[in-house]
């Protein structure tokens, strides 16, 4: 075992903390649109110049500067506008810091790797757990040259980390990038600067607990009538008292709608947000809250009447079922998902396949045991150098969405999820698994023994299964009788005892000249008196 990593291990993965649930603003009037929009730039303006204020801040931001920045917000919009943006924005500004410090570790990862090969002999081979030398002096070259790159944009990195300065889009970077490429998008540039303008727009409002209807700022009350408060400047657009405008489209959230009503009936704090989605013309409210966090099972608990080992891939889902000992049970079944095409197919496709998985798991009772994946450090061209298909197929699994996704599905259907450590569980379960699980009718994948494999770890098993007995005899010649009957135990040397029945064709039990003990492999201490022999279950693993 010397080069093996330490296994981690099996945890069970916490549930949620939050619950959003969109719904479309069907029959906005013109009038209601041109608020929207109104309201919308003006405090995506005031974001936008509270963005460039966080950021200008960097390290040296504190409570008093973002009282302050609050203070100059709210005399163009309102106090509960501006609490919203500046939590928004700084928000944004940390998401961006995290991903500075991934960038940062990317570009370390890919400056030590050139290193070690540049240092290497060229053409000498590379072992399983470190790459060779490059494969001609031009490679070599090329690859020293972009050392120096990777270098520089390092250095750049880790002075704007140090100075706490980080560059963010409002609106997102890649569409600002597609600005410049708006023919292979397909776009004019009327329609790039809708979706830009629109994604760049402000419309989200922070709940409050013990307000009416859990905010008073984006209202919407049980029955679902949608209100706005207005900013300061804006106020003469107002329909209602207290300067509020009504829209004149209605909600009724489909999904979790009774858990929306019963919080906003008893005015507890509810999030919403409103966007417009310009290629379909259609405006939406998401409203999001906090749920208490679900009690997780503990790991016996969930281990209990086995589970259901799932291998991710890159189109599919391959799982077997196990029992509590570690069989796989029945058939290994297969969930496919097609990741081409746009964003909205691939997340659709994901949770088709998520919710078929649960809905087989849920039908037996059992809990799910998955890998605990991250790609984050395997995605860099320089670890894989030449194998663009492998870093093309590590890099098209959603393995994050998989995993947030398949969380909250479970917690909401109750369905345990264990995590286990992904190392050598699909080399090990090709090894161990493939061949026995075989047959004349069925081909097994390696992908369904990697299942296997999983549920095994899940289970406290280890994954190799159990050795058969010494060809010879049963003594200490060859090694043990099994890999479960250790040096210590009872009767381990002791021939097997005849059961009566038509499968043995043995005389009845205690007689015969060769007949054992009926109890001498019982392991749970039963005496002779009880008059029957039970073998207790055993195992696949050590």
């Amino acid at each position: 075992m010397g080069g093996l990593r330490e296994v981690a291990a099996p945890f069970v993965v916490a549930g949620p903390s939050g619950v959003a649930v969109r719904d479309r603003l069907k029959h906005l009037t013109t009038v209601d649109e041109e608020v929207l929009r109104l309201v919308g730039d003006h405090l995506g303006a005031l974001a936008s110049r509270d963005l460039k204020a966080r950021c200008a801040a960097g390290l040296d931001h504190d409570t008093d500067a973002w009282a302050e920045r609050k203070r100059i917000l709210t005399t163009q919009s309102s106090s509960r506008w501006a609490g919203s943006i500046t939590k928004a924005t700084h928000d944004q500004w940390a998401l961006a810091r995290r991903a500075q410090l991934a960038h940062i570790q990317n570009l370390e990862a890919g400056v030590r790797t050139i290193a070690h090969r540049l240092s290497l002999p060229v053409g000498e081979k590379g072992t399983k757990h470190s790459p060779g030398g490059y494969h001609s002096r031009q490679e070599w070259f090329a690859k020293s040259r972009r050392l120096h790159v990777l270098e520089d944009r390092l250095g750049a990195a880790r002075a704007d980390w140090q100075a706490g300065l980080v560059r963010v889009v409002r609106g997102g970077k890649q569409l600002l990038n597609t600005r410049h490429h708006l023919q292979a998008a397909r776009l004019t540039e009327a329609e790039w600067r809708r979706r830009w303008q629109a994604g760049r727009r402000f419309l989200t409002a922070d709940g409050e607990s013990g307000k009416r209807y859990g905010n008073e700022t984006l209202r919407v009350t049980p029955d679902g009538e949608v209100s706005i408060k207005l900013p300061a400047p804006l106020a003469h657009l107002a329909n209602a008292p207290h300067g509020r405008y009504v829209l004149a489209a209605r909600v009724a959230f489909a999904h979790r709608g009774e858990p929306w009503r019963d919080r906003v009936a008893a005015n507890r704090a509810v999030a919403y947000r409103i966007h417009e989605d310009v290629p379909r013309g259609r405006w939406y409210l998401t409203a999001s809250w906090t749920v208490p966090p679900v009690t997780t099972v503990p790991l016996a608990t969930a281990r209990a009447r086995g589970l259901v080992g799932v291998d991710t891939n890159a189109d599919h889902l391959a799982a077997w079922r196990l029992d509590e000992h570690g069989n796989p049970v029945g058939a290994p079944r297969t969930f496919a998902y097609d990741l081409s095409g746009t964003a909205r197919h691939r997340d659709a496709q994901v949770r088709h396949a998520l919710i078929r998985l649960l809905h087989w798991a849920k039908r037996y009772g059992l809990a799910l045991a998955v890998e605990d994946l991250n790609f984050a450090a395997d995605k860099t061209r320089e670890k894989h150098g030449r194998r663009k298909q492998f870093r093309k197929l590590i890099s098209g699994m959603p393995v994050a969405k998989l995993r947030s996704r398949l969380a909250s599905m479970a917690a909401e259907l109750g369905i345990p999820l264990v995590a286990v450590d992904p190392a050598y569980t699909s080399k090990w379960g090709a090894q161990h698994w493939q061949r026995p699980l075989a047959s004349k009718t069925r081909t097994t994948t390696r992908h369904h023994t990697a299942g296997v494999a999983i549920g095994q770890r899940a289970l406290g098993h280890p994954i190799r299964r159990r050795t058969a007995p010494p060809r010879d005899d049963q003594s200490d010649r060859r090694g043990y009788r099994t890999a479960q009957a250790g040096p210590g135990t009872p009767g381990r040397e002791e021939s097997r005892p005849r059961i009566p029945g038509p499968r043995t064709r043995s005389v009845r039990a205690g007689c015969g000249g060769k007949a054992a003990d009926q109890c001498a492999q019982h392991r749970s201490g039963h005496t002779a008196e009880h008059g029957f022999w039970q073998q207790d279950p055993l195992p696949l693993s050590p």
